[in-house]
């Protein structure tokens, strides 16, 4: 088995191909996206906020879930830029330690 890093990223459907570029750009060689069916969010102001998706006509609130597998050396360079996006749109960012059976693969 071998250590490697997990990402996922919740971010809006608008800066969803900006975040793909991020991970690409920064040496991840694959990653995998899906749609967000829903989710609720309990603000800073205690108001609790529910989405879901399909409810804006234009589709522009829709959120999307990347997953990606990567090398633990890129981590911190994806997080950084990832960071930056985030700051300037709706997102949730989370890593955590995996590990892996096919060590080429990631």
């Amino acid at each position: 088995m071998f250590d490697k890093k997990r990402l996922e990223l919740i971010i809006e459907k608008p800066a969803f191909k900006r975040a793909c570029r991020i991970l690409e750009g920064c040496g991840v060689t694959g990653y995998s996206a899906l749609p967000c069916m829903a989710g609720f969010s309990l603000g800073e102001s205690g108001n609790g906020r529910r989405w879901q998706r399909g409810t804006d006509i234009s589709a522009s609130g829709d959120m999307v879930l990347i997953i990606s597998i990567m090398d633990v050396a890129l981590i911190d360079a994806v997080t950084q830029k990832l960071e930056v996006l985030i700051g300037m749109h709706i997102g949730v960012l989370s890593v955590s330690d995996v590990q892996v059976i096919r060590k080429d693969k990631f």
